[in-house]
């Protein structure tokens, strides 16, 4: 009798065929060994546990274990062929399974990241994963020094580290285009904040940006979009931090959203320096680093291993070029404005 919970077709013609081995003393034969693997693959799609149906197998093995003397090695080894084969079917159902499943999360994230699917079919797609389409959503994506897939160490790492902490509640980890997502509640901020920082932990030199929580569908699309805008004005930008929030760099976007204007900007305050010896790249990048070191001369000539005077020297060509002086705080914005506009338009490498 197999064990409780697991119905009698998985042992169909198990009995008799170790007898029949038992007498002839017989290997069994591939049509055989094949009917024990499709009957494997059956019991896994029907969500049978693999011990649990080794030990039916072995419950009617000592059932049917044969009285004929030297009939011991011959049967065994029968068991021993059809536990293989019934498992080796049991794993391939599995494997399919997994791809199946893959696919299928592969598909979903696609339609859900570029908005290609009906709303109402979305939503019902969604609850298999995790995420409740009505309610608001953030997202966190993370660039690594390397690009991700879902088989790759790092990605499975932070998953387990996500699951242990978290465990089910309502997260979607992913990877996309080479990055890592983690999609979760808009009103969890812990949930990527810890997304964040295990990413870090698991591979240094990473850095994530997390978009701002939004309702519905479109809002996990525009949270996505945001967070790569952020990780892409990082670059542009030199921000540092391995963490960054697009509702922190929300200025950014609003200056570039007149790009046009901005060019002229750029144009009008920085053009000049273009009549510098070496160029404006020089100039642009002292204006840069006096900036960053909050107008304070001695650290930005630290960070450009120059002397004082020569930095001295630079700023005052500055103001002799454009006519702004940056040591004045109200031609300073001007020059700060125009700076941030370069660098978001990859000006002077690139034709305004």
């Amino acid at each position: 009798m197999p064990e409780r919970g697991i119905p009698e077709q998985y042992l169909t013609g198990y009995a008799p065929l170790l007898a029949e081995v038992a007498g002839t003393g017989r290997r069994l034969t591939r049509a055989e060994l094949e009917a024990r693997r499709a009957l494997g693959e059956q019991a896994a799609e029907a969500g049978h546990g693999l011990r649990s149906l080794v030990n039916a197998h072995l419950a009617a093995t000592r059932a049917a274990w044969p009285q004929t003397p030297g009939a011991a090695d011959c049967t065994l080894a029968a068991v021993q062929q059809v536990v293989d084969a019934f498992a080796e079917g049991y794993e391939r159902a599995q494997r399919l399974a997994v791809r199946q499943e893959e696919a299928a999360r592969r598909e979903f994230i696609d339609d859900l990241l570029y908005g290609r699917s009906d709303l109402g079919r979305l939503a019902e797609r969604a609850e298999r994963f995790g995420l409740r389409l009505s309610h608001s959503h953030a997202v966190a994506v993370v660039q690594g020094p390397t690009a991700y897939d879902e088989s790759a160490p790092v990605p499975r790492q932070v998953e387990r580290a996500m699951i242990s902490r978290f465990g089910d509640r309502n997260i979607l980890l992913t990877t996309k285009a080479g990055r890592m997502l983690c999609v979760a509640p808009g009103d969890q901020d812990d949930i990527l904040a810890h997304f964040a920082k295990q990413s870090y932990a698991a591979a240094e030199g990473t850095r994530a940006a997390i978009g701002r929580p939004q309702p519905g569908a479109g809002g996990i699309v525009q949270s996505y979009e945001e967070a790569l805008n952020t990780l892409e004005l990082a670059e542009r930008l030199n921000l540092e931090g391995p963490l960054l929030r697009a509702a922190d760099l929300l200025v950014y976007p609003v200056l570039t959203r007149d790009r046009q204007a901005m060019a002229d900007l750029v144009l009008d305050a920085l053009g000049p320096l273009t009549r510098a010896r070496g160029g404006a790249r020089p100039l642009l990048d002292t204006l840069s680093t006096y900036f960053d070191s909050g107008c304070v001369a001695a650290e930005s000539a630290r960070r450009l291993s120059l002397s004082v005077r020569a930095l001295t020297y630079r700023l005052e060509r500055i103001h002799q070029l454009t006519g702004a002086d940056p040591a004045d705080p109200g031609q300073r914005y001007t020059l700060q404005t125009a700076v941030i506009g370069a660098r978001l338009l990859d000006w002077p490498d690139k034709e305004l």
